[in-house]
């Protein structure tokens, strides 16, 4: 892929992000709102922000077209920004990392760099000007910033000394491991990738997803089942998914260390009972497993959570036990039956069924 020298000839948003906006009616407000805030280079308090972080959520996609993505960590400053289109990210990526296939020179990435002690955010994509030597060199393509909603404070320490490598125990399969099971259905948080192709330039995005603890389900066949809440009406991750369902998902044990990464293919739902009776969800997303790979004591940073420390708004949300309570007496109000997005959607034309926000 080329390297991003501005935006795409068919626009800042693409047809998934579009047909999800409008399905919402945000399309026209968001085209507006979308060219103030979406850069093609980072403002100073951006590039101040990425500097003080000790950990950086990025995603790439490997030569067999899966998308993975992976934490790296670091003393404050191990990011730096030479200039407002240059971010430099220092550190070699584990052998043992998916992630690491993709770290090539000339390949696309996403990154979001997430404070989860303050609740802030900000994302990028763009292109790996260099790699090796032990750094990253990303050149921007999009760069913005994201609200503060479904995200627990934590606040971080280093288990060990920086300069002293561990040697994680891996484990890599097919499908999920009891292990791996475990992890997710303790979690209250995990992060996505997602990635399309427009004409010869590839977007990466990477993103957070949180809510309360359980709010992923883990269904039978290991297939994973996410409510979808209110949020900045981008739509990048999911209209990402109608162009192109290839995912990624990364699990964080934040008292172990233990990183768990996933990829697979996703798909959106936007006819289904169980919407309706997810408290605060607006959609449904699945995530189909088709790899994964569980690094144990993979990272350094360990978080502990504080005293109300969950978002306010993952607190109104709703919980899976209060869906299957809701549908065994009868009172969803969807039609029964899941119905994935339309092609028609996928191209950017009317979606199946209207959400209300």
């Amino acid at each position: 892929m080329n390297s991003l020298t501005g935006e795409p000839a068919d626009g800042l948003f693409h047809a998934g992000e579009i047909a999800l906006q409008r399905s919402v009616g945000m399309a026209e407000r968001m085209e507006h709102i979308g060219a103030k805030i979406v850069r093609d280079f980072m403002p100073d308090q951006h590039r101040d922000f990425y500097a003080r972080l000790p950990f950086i959520i990025v995603a790439m996609v490997d030569h067999s077209g899966d998308i993975w993505p992976t934490m790296l960590t670091g003393a404050p400053g191990f990011i730096s920004s030479p200039s407002a289109r240059s971010l430099v990210i220092r550190g070699t990526l584990d052998a043992a990392d998916p992630a690491s296939a993709g770290a090539q020179t000339g390949a696309a990435i996403g990154i979001l760099g997430i404070e989860l002690h303050t609740r802030r955010r900000n994302r990028m994509n763009g292109d790996i000007h260099s790699a090796g030597d032990g750094s990253l060199e990303v050149t921007v393509g999009q760069a913005f910033g994201n609200c503060p909603q479904y995200i627990q404070l934590r606040d971080y320490s280093f288990s060990r000394e920086l300069d002293q490598t561990k040697s994680a125990t891996v484990t890599k399969s097919a499908g999920l491991t009891d292990e791996a099971r475990a992890i997710i259905a303790a979690a209250d948080t995990f992060f996505v990738a997602s990635y399309v192709d427009r004409g010869d330039i590839r977007q990466v995005d990477a993103s957070h997803r949180g809510g309360n603890a359980g709010f992923v389900r883990i269904d039978e066949d290991d297939q994973l089942t996410i409510p979808d809440f209110s949020g900045n009406f981008h739509f990048n991750t999911l209209g990402n998914f109608l162009v192109n369902p290839r995912a990624g998902l990364l699990f964080v044990d934040f008292e172990t260390g233990d990183i768990l990464q996933i990829t697979g293919t996703a798909r959106v739902l936007t006819d289904s009972p169980e919407i309706a009776s997810f408290r605060g969800a607006e959609r449904i997303w699945t995530f189909r497993p088709s790899g994964m790979v569980l690094r144990r004591g993979a990272s350094n940073l360990r978080w502990t959570m504080r005293e109300n420390s969950f978002s306010p708004k993952a607190l109104r949300t709703g919980s899976w036990a209060e869906v299957a309570t809701e549908l065994e007496a009868g009172c969803a109000t969807h039609p029964k039956g899941e119905t994935p997005l339309s092609d028609a959607a996928r191209a950017g034309g009317s979606m199946p069924r209207e959400i209300k926000p």
